[in-house]
């Protein structure tokens, strides 16, 4: 079977180009910059992003990986760099230490808050160098259901990932493509197209925030299977007159 075959691309590719139209995310003539981090999620949006649009207005885009420097062996970083030229991408590949230096012992408090921070100021830099004036990351429906959750249990506020947030007054955006789509069926689809299996190779990557919520997801789950359909709607159901006002000191 080959991709545009399958059932379960034109599911996703169906629901990504709705995302895409909702948001404005892309408009003629864009520049992306797809964020790849070597996981099953940034490779089903390359791949996604990639294929024939129906909709969604010409654009163009480039492939950018940056290496955190945990592997020293740059295992990750050869396979991705023959992924791209096998597939003939266009990509920016760029080897760091950010990684080692955000986990380094004067960062042992929020290691992955560093290590976030820094990866995108690269990237932010990337895109200004290549023109871009969008920056394309794999954050599913699943990823701002637990952001929603994260800053709500550990950044005291309610606030989640946009799927299309302007910075830099709107010099450039930020867009979530896969923002409809859940996590089980993006794995589903990396699965189907057999995309390279690259390790994760973080110290902290399966005892960070979003794995701690991502388990109390998966247990509150058991008793209730719609409890994530339900947080993802209720963003869209706002009650402000419900709300507490700020809090007086």
């Amino acid at each position: 079977m080959t991709k545009k075959d399958s059932k379960l691309f034109l599911h996703l590719k169906k629901w990504l180009e709705k995302a895409v139209l909702d948001y404005g995310m892309i408009e003629e003539g864009d520049r992306v910059l797809v964020g790849v981090s070597g996981g099953a999620d940034s490779f089903a949006l390359l791949d996604l992003l990639g294929s024939p649009m129906i909709f969604v207005p010409q654009f163009s885009w480039t492939a950018v990986y940056i290496d955190m420097g945990f592997d020293p062996g740059f295992v990750a970083y050869r396979l991705l760099e023959e992924y791209f030229q096998t597939h003939q991408h266009p990509y920016v590949m760029e080897k760091t230490d950010i990684g080692t230096i955000s986990h380094s012992d004067f960062n042992r408090k929020n290691p992955c808050f560093l290590c976030s921070r820094l990866r995108r100021k690269r990237i932010f830099e990337i895109a200004d160098e290549k023109g871009c004036n969008k920056i394309a990351f794999a954050h599913h429906k699943d990823d701002i259901i637990e952001t929603l959750l994260i800053n709500l249990f550990y950044g005291r506020e309610i606030s989640t990932m946009m799927p299309n947030q302007p910075i830099f007054d709107g010099k450039l955006h930020i867009i979530r493509p896969l923002a409809y789509l859940s996590e089980a069926l993006v794995k589903k689809y990396s699965r189907e197209r057999q995309f390279p299996a690259v390790k994760n190779a973080c110290p902290t990557s399966g005892n960070s925030r979003r794995s701690y919520i991502k388990k109390l997801l998966d247990q509150l789950e058991i008793d209730n299977p719609d409890i994530r359909h339900n947080i993802y709607t209720a963003m869209s159901h706002v009650k402000p007159d419900y709300l507490m006002p700020g809090i007086k000191k």
